[in-house]
């Protein structure tokens, strides 16, 4: 992006802000809602398991599910008919049958659990058609524009949008925010994280059951293989942000005191795929001869306002264990989850030796889990669903907030188009546009600060 069109664009954000009443976005209701109307639209692999996370819940009523799969429909409707509550509509039969269900009168929320490419237009559906309160899976949309469209659509009804960005929550990320904000790691520098997680074994459809020899996707794919392995064909970025900048962007306060600045990122050469594919069927089989754009490793650097300096790393297509690779440095010391240890200056047990992280994890363990931690029991991904779903219901019930908010999601799902862009010019430095309209300046901290939500 060109500066005048920077310039540009974050005026015409500050504009589209300025005309709201003050208290609109950020007003606090006192009442407390005794049921939330949620309806689900995808309830696929990842939708199944906010499906669950509701229906456990005496303060909702799943009021309406949606998908085009009858398989994962035949799944919903067994585990409502378990859960022992009213079956909600179900609405099928083609791509757009979401809108429909959009007409039912007095929904409170909707979580949005569908590939990608969807939930730009659906987030819009949902804030067009009344709904205040809209959960979105991960990412916001595919272009940087669809992010301005969603920020100035929200802004314009008046209405929360929260990405479902459940790795905000995990224990250990959480109590590392913990002691962020109790000053243990003294000022903070440096932050590193990112998607590192081995995703070649898709799974696929023979006519006769599902198989998880991860050389087909597509039409023959199951779940995500049938729609994120094109995505790997046809873009090359860091698909994949959030589960790492979540957490940093909590941090380093971005959109609260802080902001990002510019953004630049590499790819390395794309040969994952590939040889997984050959190694797994065979040289001759159709999939070896595609070109998979995206490079199997991809690093992002971020600048920020007050001087700290973010490092991504998105990595999903060579054999690795899993790891968000989160790294968490200040003057006083640093964690690094790699290696699961902590080393603060004059606390720690020996002098340039990593002290075990646990123990200090176990110290301050944040009050979220200290309060919640045996209801997060069983929940999905560690427990850390439990959470992200709780705070989204919690804030349609007492009408407040959310505390990940529209502009949360902008930036960081905004990492994705902003580093196809970088890579595109040739690794250039991009500004990174401001979706608050300079209101970063005078937002105040809000996630996670007390036991509640």
């Amino acid at each position: 992006m060109k500066r005048k069109d920077f310039i540009k664009t974050t005026t015409l954000g500050a504009a589209s802000l300025a005309v709201l009443p003050t208290h609109s976005l950020f007003s606090i209701s006192k009442s407390i809602a005794d049921k939330v109307r949620v309806a689900l639209i995808g309830v696929g692999a990842r939708g199944l398991g906010h499906l669950d996370l509701v229906l456990r819940r005496a303060d909702v009523d799943v009021v309406a599910i949606c998908d085009v799969d009858d398989r994962t429909l035949t799944k919903a409707k067994e585990m409502v008919t378990k859960s022992g509550k009213t079956m909600p509509q179900v609405f099928t039969g083609d791509n757009y049958a979401w809108k429909k269900m959009l007409e039912i009168k007095d929904l409170d929320a909707v979580i949005i659990s569908t590939p990608w490419e969807w939930h730009k237009p659906m987030i819009i559906g949902s804030l067009e058609a009344g709904i205040k309160y809209v959960g979105t899976e991960v990412i916001l949309g595919i272009t940087l524009q669809d992010h301005w469209d969603v920020v100035h659509a929200a802004e314009k009804h008046n209405a929360h949008v929260m990405m479902l960005e459940n790795v905000c929550y995990r224990r250990d990320v959480i109590a590392v925010l913990n002691m962020v904000r109790q000053g243990l790691f003294g000022e903070i520098i440096h932050l590193q994280g990112g998607y590192q997680h081995d995703l070649r074994e898709v799974k696929f459809n023979d006519g006769k059951g599902y198989y998880g020899n991860g050389v087909e996707y597509g039409d023959k794919g199951y779940s995500e293989a049938k729609w994120r392995t094109n995505h790997s064909q046809f873009r090359n970025g860091d698909l994949y942000p959030t589960h790492g900048i979540g957490p940093i962007a909590h941090y380093a306060n971005i959109n609260r005191g802080n902001r990002f600045m510019t953004l630049s990122s590499f790819s390395t050469k794309a040969r994952g795929l590939h040889n997984h594919i050959v190694k797994k069927g065979s040289a001759s089989h159709p999939n070896a001869k595609v070109n998979f754009k995206l490079g199997d490793v991809v690093t992002t650097q971020i600048s920020c306002a007050n001087g700290e300096t973010v490092f991504l790393q998105h990595d999903t297509n060579l054999p690795r264990p899993y790891s968000l690779g989160f790294r968490v440095q200040g003057t006083e010391g640093l964690w690094m989850d790699v290696n699961k240890s902590i080393y603060i200056e004059d606390k720690a047990k020996k002098a340039h030796t990593w002290d075990e992280a646990k123990p200090w994890l176990d110290q301050y363990d944040h009050p979220l889990w200290k309060k919640y931690g045996s209801d997060a029991q069983g929940a999905g991904h560690g427990g850390m669903d439990f959470f992200v779903i709780h705070s989204f219901i919690e804030s349609a019930k007492r009408k407040t907030p959310t505390q990940m908010d529209v502009y949360d999601a902008a930036v960081w799902s905004a990492i994705t188009p902003l580093s196809e862009q970088s890579i595109d010019l040739g690794n250039e430095t991009v500004e990174f546009p401001d979706f608050t309209g300079g209101q970063w300046m005078y937002r105040k901290p809000v996630f996670a600060l007390g036991d509640d939500y």
